[in-house]
């Protein structure tokens, strides 16, 4: 199976990358046109299945493209896993040009944390320097219809 990995934003498929990140534990029901805000304000990087275009995977960048990268959003769907893609995605991040000069990279992650490993990363053994705050979840996930209700 060949798979070509990409940054060229044109290469995104919406819809198949929304699909991906909104089934994934840290953005559930995430509506499109934040998929679509994010993709936009970040350096990206995706996988294309050759032989049929599907896109099977995505990593993305947060950055401000001198100093500080966050890496988010690394999935690889179920049928390609464990062919190294998300290895491919990661290195081609890595070595974009834009993110040469980057000193401090971080992520998040509850179960894939040999992956990043492989690259250097690192748990960060006190969370005395690091902070999180999340915004309301109705600003940013899909809002479903309560039970019995009826949407119109």
């Amino acid at each position: 199976m060949s798979i070509t990995i990409s940054t060229d934003p044109t290469r995104h498929d919406l819809d198949a990358i929304h699909k991906i990140v909104a089934s994934t534990y840290w953005s559930p029901e995430i509506r499109r046109d934040v998929v679509a805000d994010a993709l936009r304000n970040s350096i990206t990087a995706v996988a294309i299945d050759d032989a049929t275009g599907t896109t099977v995977g995505l990593a993305r960048v947060v950055t401000d493209r001198a100093t500080f990268a966050w890496l988010c959003d690394v999935f690889v769907q179920e049928p390609w896993r464990g062919q190294a893609i998300s290895l491919r995605l990661i290195e081609v991040l890595e070595r974009h040009p834009e993110l040469q000069t980057v000193r401090r990279w971080c992520l998040a992650t509850r179960d894939a944390e040999s992956l990043y490993e492989k690259f250097g990363y690192g748990r960060i053994p006190s969370t005395r320097i690091w902070m999180e705050k999340q915004g309301p979840k109705e600003r940013w996930q899909e809002r479903r219809p309560e039970h019995g209700a009826t949407v119109t």
